[in-house]
């Protein structure tokens, strides 16, 4: 709903009678306005000179929120293995959300994905080897003639299936269980890291609403410069007013958001029961983003988005994995409780070129419920907010 004319200016001077009945955007917008509000339509409205930078940037975010919609709607997402555990927060009503979000769930055993894998040929392995080399710094142990070399190749025998695997099966988003890797040489991490920068979504544990809304923040964010990631809460680092908390994940972490050029190395992994796997080690950039999650209240999806800032973290010589150190907004101990008392997931979908206005305008097409953390947030009235969504999604189902 984009509130404007096509003057910018009011022509003082010269405007008369005729000019009023011929211009009436103004209110005419108000007449539409009220139309769509009590048709009960959500929207956003716009206001500003056709012009204006400011109007226009609104409407582009509307526009990028709008395409991943869309892309949303036939989003096939593949999951090889169930929720790790069971974890009740990783899992929610499949059925729900294909009628509400547009997202359809599949299960594949990974035998079907190591029947692709066997297919693979060395030209192709070569290949992609040659590729990684190109792209990466080797650690020494994956170089030619490296004692961790053959498991490189293996892993690139993975994400050529993998991509294989998704691609016939017109997938845009999967996700991997560390308990279910029969056939299969190593954790696909490698893989997994590389396919979310093509925007294939992704989340671990079989996490399917977090692979979904990565691939929705990926596709909102396609040409914009800073990189998205799945990320997990790893640990927390207590330092009074500069607590933070460090994300990372056994592997699978993005290179889009990677601060230099990622590292490419083979350690063992004491889950899972496989082979050394492959994966790209760094830290990330630093500067503000937004992370998010769509949890399953019952009777309704809740997106919960924080804005965070990352900040300049340290290597991790005896933790070889790619991660980010960032610190919630309005501060740690704010942010953390009210993403705790949010229901908010231990996986996030994190971007740096996205803001919370795009994630309201996703929430506003999606018709789900929506909270946010920001530099705002106090702890007693986040409470209240929670509390009155409560009652008006309550109501708001026995009405319909």
């Amino acid at each position: 709903h984009f509130h404007t004319q096509f003057n910018k200016e009011i022509p003082w001077e010269t405007m008369d009678m005729d000019f009023m009945n011929l211009n009436q955007s103004a209110h005419g917008d108000r007449e539409f306005g009220h139309i769509v509000t009590r048709m009960r339509k959500n929207r956003k409205v716009v206001v500003g000179h056709w012009q204006d930078p400011e109007a226009q940037a609104k409407i582009a975010v509307w526009m990028r929120v709008s395409a991943a919609w869309a892309d949303a709607q036939d989003m096939r997402i593949i999951r090889f293995g169930d929720q790790m555990n069971n974890v009740a927060v990783t899992d929610g009503d499949k059925v729900e959300a294909e009628m509400r979000l547009g997202y359809h769930v599949d299960y594949y055993p990974i035998a079907d994905l190591v029947a692709v894998q066997n297919r693979v040929t060395e030209a192709e392995v070569d290949a992609l080897v040659a590729e990684y080399e190109k792209e990466y710094d080797f650690a020494d142990n994956c170089k030619a003639g490296g004692k961790d070399r053959e498991q490189v190749r293996c892993a690139a025998r993975e994400e050529i299936a993998l991509r294989r695997f998704l691609e016939e099966k017109g997938a845009k988003a999967f996700t991997t269980n560390f308990d279910d890797l029969a056939g299969v040489d190593q954790l696909p991490g490698l893989a997994c890291q590389r396919l979310m920068a093509e925007g294939y979504g992704f989340s671990a544990e079989g996490d399917w609403k977090t692979a979904a809304l990565y691939r929705t923040m990926w596709f909102m964010g396609q040409g914009l410069p800073r990189g998205c990631s799945f990320l997990e809460d790893y640990t927390l680092n207590f330092d009074g007013k500069n607590s933070a908390i460090l994300q990372a994940h056994m592997l699978e972490v993005c290179p889009l958001i990677a601060e230099h050029k990622p590292k490419l190395e083979v350690h063992p992994l004491g889950i899972g029961g496989k082979n050394d796997p492959a994966r790209l080690v760094f830290t990330s950039k630093q500067g503000s983003g937004v992370a998010a999650t769509i949890v399953d209240m019952g009777n309704r999806f809740r997106l919960i988005v924080n804005e965070v800032e990352c900040v300049k973290s340290k290597e991790l010589p005896k933790l070889p994995v790619a991660s980010a150190l960032w610190i919630p907004q309005p501060d740690f101990a704010t942010g953390a409780a009210a993403w705790i008392l949010a229901g908010g997931t231990h996986h996030t979908s994190f971007s740096y070129d996205l803001t919370t206005e795009y994630l309201e305008d996703y929430a506003d097409i999606a018709g789900i419920e929506m909270v946010v953390i920001d530099k705002n947030t106090t702890i007693p009235q986040f409470k209240k907010e929670l509390r009155l969504n409560e009652i008006y999604y309550m109501l708001n189902k026995a009405l319909c």
